[in-house]
């Protein structure tokens, strides 16, 4: 089995397919390296495609101290997949809690990336309830501890951010939770804790958001509530940013919408790689109206 060993000695479990210009696939916390295949199958004729677990998740190790948890170990473990591949750029897409590791490992390793793609990003950091979210990751990390990982994923089939993806595609949600399901309780009640619970808001960096010209795109369904408006506020702020929204579609995009997603991404990263995804004009000052 390929791991990429850290720094801090934790091994990551990755897997690649294709050649060409390097795609870093980075999961959300209902997730793990299987959540990408749609991607990995469609992406991997063109491009050389990795898809990888975060610490605690399955196939890599599972640290049982809460410290080696946290949104920085998850950016920088992005970058020593980078290294450990011998990559020195790629296109980097992250889903949900993947997002924020994507969209702040362009804020701290700019250097390494062709582009970011962000989908369903910004739940619980907007203004509001944001101190709230934080409390509540830490009372689901319990949880999880006490209950195991079986009942937290049951859980999510009355999400309403995942109810529209399990009506879609009964079998494709089943795949989902049995997946979920099978995240060792540890490592997912320390991330929670430890991620999700000590994430600063994305509205704290609104400065270094503007200064950061690489090529963006964001993804949002239009039912996944808690994202709608982080979505709109960072098509805002980044300079070189392009926002699609889906219709009737919830937080997890690229399965419940594969061939959608695909069609978007592919043409974001062929702009991208022909120069033509530039950054939006200011508006004149004596524009009138149309």
């Amino acid at each position: 089995m390929p791991h990429a060993t850290t720094p801090d000695g934790v091994k990551l479990y990755y897997e690649e397919a294709g050649s060409g210009t390097p795609i870093l696939f980075v999961h959300e916390y209902c997730g793990d390296w299987r959540a990408w295949e749609p991607q990995m199958r469609f992406f991997a004729r063109r491009h050389r495609c990795i898809t990888y677990s975060f610490r605690g998740y399955p196939g890599s190790d599972v640290p049982p101290n809460g410290d080696m948890y946290g949104q920085q170990p998850a950016v920088d473990d992005a970058r020593h997949m980078l290294d450990h591949l011998g990559i020195s750029k790629a296109h980097i897409v992250g889903l949900s809690q993947g997002a924020f590791a994507t969209v702040h490992f362009g804020r701290c390793y700019a250097d390494r990336v062709l582009s970011l793609t962000l989908a369903g990003v910004g739940s619980g950091a907007g203004r509001d309830g944001h101190e709230q979210f934080k409390k509540d990751a830490v009372t689901t990390a319990g949880l999880i501890r006490k209950d195991g990982m079986a009942k937290y994923a049951e859980s999510l089939t009355t999400n309403p951010t995942r109810s529209r993806f399990r009506l879609k595609d009964p079998r494709g949600f089943d795949e989902f939770t049995k997946h979920l399901s099978e995240h060792p309780a540890v490592g997912a009640a320390n991330t929670m804790e430890n991620y999700q619970g000590k994430r600063p808001s994305l509205y704290d960096f609104e400065e270094e958001w503007k200064a950061l010209d690489l090529p963006t795109l964001i993804v949002c369904g239009d039912e996944d509530d808690p994202c709608l408006q982080p979505s709109l506020y960072l098509k805002q702020v980044l300079p070189n940013a392009g926002l699609a929204m889906f219709a009737k579609t919830g937080h997890a995009v690229n399965l419940e919408e594969p061939d959608a997603f695909n069609r978007e991404l592919w043409n974001f990263i062929v702009l991208v790689e022909s120069g033509k995804w530039t950054p939006r004009q200011p508006a004149a000052k004596d524009a009138g109206l149309i």
